[in-house]
Order: C-alpha cells, then structure tokens, then sequence
C-alpha cells in the first residue's frame, strides 16, 4: 500500500477540493471530508491504471508561518 499527500482546500462554492501532491492532475471535489477521502482514493486508483507512473516524491511538508 503506498501513502500520498493530499493538499485540501476549501473552494468559493463551499466544496472541499484535494490535490494529490505525488501525482500531477489528479484531484476532485466533494461536499464533505469523508466523501472527498472516498473520491480521492478512487481518482488516485484511476490514475494508476493509466499505466507507469513515477511518483514525485520530493514533497516534504505544508507549514504555517504568521508575519
């Protein structure tokens, strides 16, 4: 089983959004946390059976800084 960062936000319409950080492209949208973890595992499964894909896996971490 392989681990991926997901960068989540919140769109202007209300819907939780998930980016993929290892795999370019792959992202979806959905109203909650819970159907937006089911929609991601299943686009990232999509992505995969695309064929070989290197992962990017120079991601090391998201920090928050206040100025």
């Amino acid at each position: 089983m392989t681990k991926f960062n997901l960068i989540i936000e919140k769109g202007e319409d209300g819907y939780l959004i998930s980016e993929v950080v290892e795999l370019p492209g792959c992202h979806t949208q959905a109203k909650n946390m819970s159907e937006l973890i089911k929609r991601t595992k299943e686009a990232i499964s999509l992505y995969l059976k695309e064929g070989d894909i290197e992962f990017n896996t120079n991601f090391i971490g998201l920090q928050k800084i206040e100025v």
